[in-house]
């Protein structure tokens, strides 16, 4: 059976905080699947894998989770519905740069991910499907909080792989929390600053914005001036899974200890 597009977990004590996992989920209904052409392990591999789990308790330390369930070579929820191009849908003219729109052509490794584009109605599927339902409770959500508490945080939590290309174009370790804020536009300070504080108080090290500055949710959503704070979060993998495994590691339930506090963190700095 099919899982739906998301799950919304909400705590005893609500709170202005709101955590959302748009790539974690695996799930690629039929119709997709066969217009890939991306390896099986692919999937895997781009997914935000564990995610979900790491972040499991928010709703215990008073924030509400929202999970998407379908894999982001169905459609990529961190992404504007607009953004596509010639080599992902048909008709459209043009290639993106970045090859990863809404509809992914390329996977993490630079490989296929479509047979050939999709036609417009097989975007328009997805979009109804998955898109369109999950940015509706998102969007749902903040303005409950808003009503509610007068503002909404929500922590957008992500992964990235633990190695990746510098600056200079050489590949190097990557910090172990980026925080994505769009140079410190998408939050208030104080919500960007809990984040590094608890990052820092773990031992673990932060770079802002470095490869990531915050992706569709950041941008849309992120708005101080109207009571929406966004802090987008990657975890290097290096923390909690073995990459060449895609399984966790034994420093899982450490890492997932650091989301709790993480969680509980923010909710504290949005009920101050």
């Amino acid at each position: 059976m099919a899982p739906p597009p998301f799950v919304v977990l909400e705590p005893e004590v609500d709170s202005p905080v709101l955590v959302e996992v748009p790539h974690a989920g695996t799930y690629v209904d039929p119709e997709t699947a066969r217009l890939l052409v991306a390896p099986a392990r692919a999937i895997t591999q781009d997914a935000d894998l564990l995610v979900d789990e790491l972040y499991a308790d928010a709703p215990a330390v008073g924030a509400t989770l929202l999970a998407a369930k379908h894999s982001r070579y169905v459609v990529d929820l961190n992404r504007d519905e607009g953004d596509v191009d010639g080599g992902s849908v048909q008709g459209v003219p043009g290639l993106l740069r970045a090859s990863r729109g809404v509809i992914w052509r390329l996977t993490g490794d630079g490989k296929p991910v479509l047979a050939e584009p999709v036609a417009r109605a097989e975007l328009e599927r997805r979009l109804a499907l998955v898109y369109r339902p999950y940015h509706a409770a998102l969007a749902g959500l903040i303005a409950r909080k808003v009503r509610r508490f007068g503002h909404a945080v929500v922590l957008a939590a992500h992964s990235m792989p633990s190695v990746g290309l510098s600056s200079r174009g050489a590949r190097a370790p990557r910090a172990d929390v980026v925080p994505g804020t769009r140079g410190r536009t998408s939050a208030d300070a104080r919500y960007i600053d809990a984040v590094e504080a608890e990052a820092r108080g773990a031992g673990l090290s932060v770079a802002h914005d470095d490869p990531y500055r915050g992706g569709f949710t950041t941008l849309h959503y992120g708005r101080p001036a109207r009571r929406v704070h966004v802090v987008q979060v990657e975890l290097a993998r290096r923390l909690y899974m073995d990459e060449a495994a895609l399984e966790a590691s034994p420093r899982f339930t450490e890492t997932r200890r650091f989301c709790r506090d993480l969680t509980a963190a923010i909710v504290a700095a949005s009920l101050a």
